[in-house]
């Protein structure tokens, strides 16, 4: 059966499946959607572009009534190097499973190919500063890392909004682990992605982590210390935050807690 936490101020739902945590995700999401939709004209999104959240994003656009026209969604990271004409790119993930399906009101990509990329930077600096983020639609890596913010760069107080960085190597062998990139050779050694900062500010945190292989770095999540060193840790600090996990991704919690009683 499904279940309940609390981890300090994280709510914890875990699924029975991968379908169960996709769908109580999605449900969530869409009332505050619509919650937020009768009280302003643009609802500032952010996606995650990843595999962790394609059974999540496929139930929420399934569900009716969204008025998707006043929907803003921002892009949350992308590999350096990779064009918007390249399948592997970030922003080809949104579009195949976000704005290609729903016609949302405005869509803001990060060019990983920009031939400036301090200029890219700050142009995408000034797009996720424009305004408070309302709801930030993401995942955890296998680091712990929030989008691309892996242990060695990130900031729980991060002055900047974007940064480009170094991806740590966990990481990128987690894009080959999930099936983004045939092997660790074609995956890129740079990314650009948005700070903790305007994560850990945004107003609300819907967080999907399915997966055997990031039980570890939920583990770490929910029972480590709150430390840049595991960057999602902070999400037990934030008033308005859920994660979302299933059986796989929540067995090394289990474990630690059953064996702490």
């Amino acid at each position: 059966m499904a279940a309940t936490y609390e981890f300090e101020q994280l709510h914890v739902y875990v699924g029975d499946s991968v379908e169960d945590m996709a769908q109580a995700a999605a449900t969530a999401v869409e009332g505050e959607l619509k919650r937020l939709l009768a009280e302003q004209e643009l609802v500032r999104t952010v996606f995650a572009a990843a595999w962790s959240q394609e059974a999540f994003v496929a139930a929420l656009l399934q569900k009716p009534g969204i008025d998707w026209g006043r929907a803003e969604v921002i892009q949350l990271d992308e590999y350096v190097g990779l064009g918007s004409g390249n399948r592997l790119a970030l922003c080809q993930w949104l579009e195949r499973h976000v704005t290609g399906r729903v016609a949302v009101g405005r869509a803001e990509y990060m060019d990983g190919a920009a031939a400036d990329m301090t200029a890219e930077v700050a142009r995408y600096d000034a797009v996720v500063r424009a305004r408070r983020i309302d709801l930030a639609l993401i995942g955890i890596g296998e680091t712990g890392h929030l989008a691309f913010n892996d242990p060695h760069v990130a900031r729980f107080d991060d002055p900047q909004a974007v940064r480009l960085i170094e991806i740590d190597e966990t990481s990128r062998a987690q894009q080959v682990r999930e099936g983004a990139f045939p092997d660790l050779a074609s995956v890129p050694h740079q990314a650009l992605t948005i700070t903790m900062s305007p994560l850990l500010g945004a107003a609300k945190l819907s967080v999907v982590v399915p997966g055997a292989h990031k039980a570890a770095a939920v583990a770490r999540t929910l029972l480590g210390p709150i430390s840049e060193a595991c960057p999602a840790s902070a999400l037990r600090r934030h008033p308005a935050a859920t994660l979302y996990l299933e059986q796989a991704s929540f067995a090394a919690t289990q474990e630690q807690l059953a064996a702490a009683r």
